[in-house]
């Protein structure tokens, strides 16, 4: 799936991905993933539904889904480098990350966030809904 606007692309073909442009920014600038390996980057994606956001052919974004494709799905590593920030991409991202055909009819979306609440509420997430009904297994590291 390819989506154009203007001179910007966002692209789910992992051939295109920079992987190493990926991993610099969720070691060297992310608060989520600093200690993921290049090797847990690589298996993450090889797993997940990617969205590459592209200037030309410059990767400049990039966001992932864990989903079974029925029931549930993961939203994680969404980025938008710095210098393109303001734009309007990453709602544009989220846009066609939450309009994918395979992603429809999910009984239930999550994801992560320290500091993009107001993002993410304008796709309809939320606080959840029944926190007394969820429990998790984290990494002594885990963000």
């Amino acid at each position: 799936m390819e989506v154009h606007r203007g001179e910007f692309l966002i692209s789910t073909d992992k051939a295109r991905l920079d992987v190493e442009s990926i991993q610099r920014f969720l070691a060297e600038d992310s608060y989520w993933a600093r200690e993921r390996s290049l090797e847990q980057t690589r298996t993450a994606i090889k797993n997940s539904i990617c969205f590459g956001l592209y200037r030309g052919e410059v990767q400049i974004g990039f966001a992932r889904v864990v989903s079974d494709k029925a029931t549930f799905a993961y939203l994680g590593d969404v980025y938008v480098l710095e210098e393109f920030r303001g734009l309007g991409l990453s709602k544009w991202l989220m846009e066609v990350i939450v309009a994918l055909p395979e992603l429809q009819g999910l009984r239930r979306w999550v994801l992560a966030t320290r500091d993009a609440h107001g993002l993410y509420r304008q796709f309809d997430f939320a606080e959840l809904r029944f926190p007394e009904r969820w429990m998790e297994k984290t990494a002594p590291n885990a963000y």
